[in-house]
């Protein structure tokens, strides 16, 4: 069992952790969530042995084995079974023990050696070793690759092949997803269900907490509070502990308001002056209650497009890659204006190239894009300093896009925008290579938002993002009018902003007819097939199957990925859309139009009804706690009341109004 007594951790001045207690048992899988910033690495090195506690203490079991993703980067040029062979300390102890006795021709040391070999399970460590390797996306072909000879995000596959290839009682996992594909995404999520041992997860991937975790260790306000369950059942128990605990400093306010004004009334008369005095000592003696404080949400909005064209984007023969490498071809697809598309396929299949071709980032190799007239492009690439510049700050990039893009505006306007993505005061001023990766990503959407497209191409725009931030986004893409096209690992954001999907793989762009539920099952139906040598499933909705390729291991080593290392791949011409399928499509994107324009006005409506009550609300709130003061006399006491009876008779009329409209949008949705 792991638990804090009284744990404190500082990091400098800030404080991390102030006295917390919480347990975790053996076999319990957790996420520890928290906003950015809120220490959850740091605890993450605490039990690492990396920091030590200021105060307090942190039992975790002294035989517990343990293991974590090493953070830096291997520069090897080992193959990789070999290196993530090497993740399994006990292997390497048994391995080094042979090698000695072997050296020192101790027959007894020997037989000792080789006994450590067997239950150290070194007769299949190797294909354990691969079948990780091939679960999180790697070719047969290169599984004895060395290791410096892939990129970044492929290298921290390594690291997490080779945690996972240690045997561990305790297996820390920090931002596991970031690097994977929503493929590999899905083998991690079946290896760590079957994990035995005691599980910790940081991760802003609401999907993937609730299918392997069953207990939350929320950090906030350098506290630690445990809930029993996943992410979605944290939620649910948060919101009604914060609701308990609002409700009972409410009431608890309402009796000290109580107390305070007899004691003001009646101190100076002398025969109260006995209750009064008692009064007061209860008011001393009471335990106050501190007030629901939380974070202030994120929230923003993509402005209005000045136009929509229909169609966006029309794709003919298109062939997409780099210098002379096509790694898509023949792409025949049609962006209308409404859709929300989300790009499905492994990495290293040709998403982000098929995007930044799309963006003009990179030249199209073959074909034709004919785009409507007045199409405008809102890209977010996956890194985002592709699309800043170190030395910038949020501040001078905002000016240099002003002067493209609105040429009249202020500072000040720009300032106060920066200060809706939570660039404020001196934020803005400073460098973008110091900003943190989440405040690059704000920085970047801030900059999208600020030109207005109608057509959004977002690549892995959740990397650095919170979940709040997440929420955030995922609410304003659903309410932008234009048309988006996304890739994402995160499938509750694929979920809730796309309707339809496109599956890039083997070098085409296939119409992928089913929703993410449908993908799963077809990846796992894909790993079964490959496994037992049959011909590979058909994608939903269609009569073909997709190549096979003869592979073996995990769910992702089912499914035909291309190299992390772009090759050419020859492959048939995806199927073009049938008539019928694109008409359907073109007048389903015609109606959300339609539908978009019809209730713009009633829309519009209801904002200005939820500002006025706002307003309202804030009116009433105030005048109330005038009269509760007690300082008002006569006159003053009735004109408050008539106030707040026509704030009531305002507030009522409104919210039948807002019910009205509201009613309408339903019934015009429903209609369309």
């Amino acid at each position: 069992m792991i638990t804090a007594r009284q744990l404190t951790l500082r990091r400098g001045t800030k404080v991390v952790l102030q006295s917390c207690d919480f347990t975790l048992n053996p076999g319990e899988k957790a996420s520890l969530i928290g906003r950015n910033g809120a220490g959850k690495s740091s605890l993450f090195a605490l039990m690492a042995g990396r920091l030590q506690a200021d105060a307090g203490e942190l039992q975790i079991p002294p035989r517990w084995r343990w293991a974590e993703v090493a953070q830096s980067m291997p520069e090897t040029a080992q193959g990789c079974t070999a290196y993530v062979l090497e993740g399994d300390v006990t292997l390497q102890q048994a391995q080094a023990a042979l090698d000695k006795a072997e050296a020192d021709n101790d027959g007894h040391a020997m037989a000792e050696a080789y006994l450590a070999l067997e239950e150290a399970g070194a007769f299949d460590a190797r294909s354990r070793a691969q079948a990780l390797l091939l679960g999180l996306g790697f070719q047969p072909a290169e599984l004895d690759k060395p290791v410096n000879a892939f990129s970044g995000g492929w290298r921290m596959r390594l690291q997490l092949a080779r945690a996972l290839m240690c045997p561990s009682d305790l297996l820390l996992l920090d931002e596991p997803t970031n690097h994977l594909d929503l493929d590999a995404l899905v083998w991690l999520e079946s290896w760590l269900q079957r994990y035995e041992g005691t599980l910790l997860i940081i991760s802003h991937d609401r999907e993937f907490l609730d299918a392997v975790t069953n207990v939350t260790l929320h950090l906030d306000d350098s506290l630690v509070t445990r809930y029993g369950g996943n992410y979605s059942a944290f939620e649910a128990m948060r919101a009604e502990r914060m609701n308990q605990v609002q409700a009972a400093f409410d009431k608890q306010q309402e009796r000290i308001a109580h107390l305070q004004r007899f004691i003001d009334r009646f101190k100076a008369k002398a025969s109260k002056a006995k209750q009064a005095q008692s009064r007061v000592k209860a008011l001393a003696r009471m335990e106050r209650l501190a007030p629901v404080l939380t974070a202030s949400d994120f929230a923003f909005e993509f402005r209005e497009p000045q136009s929509l064209p229909n169609p966006m984007l029309a794709l003919r023969d298109v062939a997409c890659g780099y210098g002379q490498t096509v790694i898509v071809r023949n792409i025949n697809r049609t962006v209308l204006a409404g859709q929300r598309i989300g790009i499905l396929g492994a990495n290293g299949q040709g998403k982000s190239t098929l995007v930044k071709t799309i963006a003009h980032v990179m030249p199209a190799l073959g074909g034709s894009m004919t785009e409507g007239k007045g199409l405008n492009i809102g890209y977010f690439a996956q890194q985002e300093m592709d699309l800043l510049q170190e030395d910038d700050t949020p501040m001078q990039r905002m000016v240099r896009l002003a002067r493209e893009v609105s040429p009249h505006a202020r500072e000040q306007e720009l300032r106060n925008f920066l200060g809706q993505f939570r660039f404020a005061d001196e934020m803005v001023h400073q460098r973008v290579g110091t900003l943190s990766g989440g405040e690059r990503a704000r920085l970047v959407l801030a900059t999208i938002v600020w030109q207005k497209p109608n057509l959004l191409l977002f690549d892995e725009p959740t990397n650095h993002l919170d979940l709040n931030t997440r929420e955030a986004l995922s609410i304003a893409l659903n309410e932008f009018e234009g048309s988006v096209l996304l890739v994402s690992h995160d499938r509750a954001l694929l979920r809730e902003v796309c309707d339809e999907f496109w599956l890039v793989t083997r070098g085409g762009v296939l119409p992928f007819d089913g929703d993410l539920d449908d993908y799963q099952r077809w990846l796992l139906d894909h790993s079964r097939a490959m496994a037992r040598g049959e011909p590979p499933p058909a994608l939903p909705g269609s009569t073909l199957a997709t190549p096979a390729v003869s592979v073996t291991g995990g769910i992702a080593a089912g499914v035909p990925t291309a190299s992390p290392v772009a090759a050419p791949v020859p492959a048939p011409s995806p199927p073009a859309d049938t008539a019928g399928g694109r008409d359907e499509r073109r007048a389903k994107a015609q109606a959300r139009s339609r539908l978009a324009d019809m209730t713009r006005p009633l829309r519009n409506e209801l904002a200005q009804i939820d500002k006025r009550l706002a307003a309202l609300t804030a009116e009433k709130t105030q005048r109330e706690a005038e009269l509760a003061q007690g300082q008002l006399r006569g006159e003053q006491i009735a004109e408050q009341a008539r106030q707040l009876h026509h704030i009531a008779a305002e507030t009522a009329m409104l919210e039948e109004r807002w019910l009205e409209v509201s009613e309408s949008l339903e019934r015009m949705a429903r209609e369309a």
